[in-house]
């Protein structure tokens, strides 16, 4: 295990190496569990892919038809577009939503993407390329990989 990861359990149909996830939180089932502690244990809204699988022992789950196993998680890039200037990789940006005045409804997911909040510190590692012409206007994007 690196530093990068942390051992969880998720179900075992979505325990797949390379998978990605948003960890949604608790459910009401969830606090009767003896397990709790080793599932609740990410943080609600982010982005978590499946670094490696630990063991096929299956737990029981009120919440997962087919149970939960151990696996190792990391968090997962984030495709989020930026202000142009700041799209350089290896730099470090605190996250800002997007200050267009318009947008087209095929970009959405970039402008707000999910696992990721205003404010959360991240850092570029690739540069996807502009925002179309035309997808966006009054502001300047580029669409970028960030890691938390």
């Amino acid at each position: 295990m690196t530093n990068d990861t942390t051992i969880t359990l998720i179900g075992s149909k979505l325990a797949k190496e390379g998978e990605d996830f948003v960890f949604m939180g608790e459910s009401r089932e969830c606090k009767k569990c003896k397990l709790r502690r080793t599932c609740m244990n990410l943080d609600s809204g982010r982005k978590y892919r499946v670094a490696k699988l630990r063991g096929d022992t299956v737990h029981e789950c009120f919440i997962h038809d087919g149970g939960v196993i151990t696996v190792e998680v990391e968090t997962s890039p984030i495709v989020a577009a930026i202000e142009s200037r700041k799209a350089v990789v290896g730099s470090k940006v605190s996250y800002e939503l997007p200050k267009c005045e318009e947008f087209d409804d095929s970009v959405y997911d970039i402008l707000y993407p999910e696992g990721l909040k205003e404010g959360d510190k991240c850092t570029v590692i690739k540069v996807l390329g502009p925002i179309e012409d035309g997808m966006v206007s009054g502001c300047s994007l580029k669409k970028v990989e960030l890691k938390l």
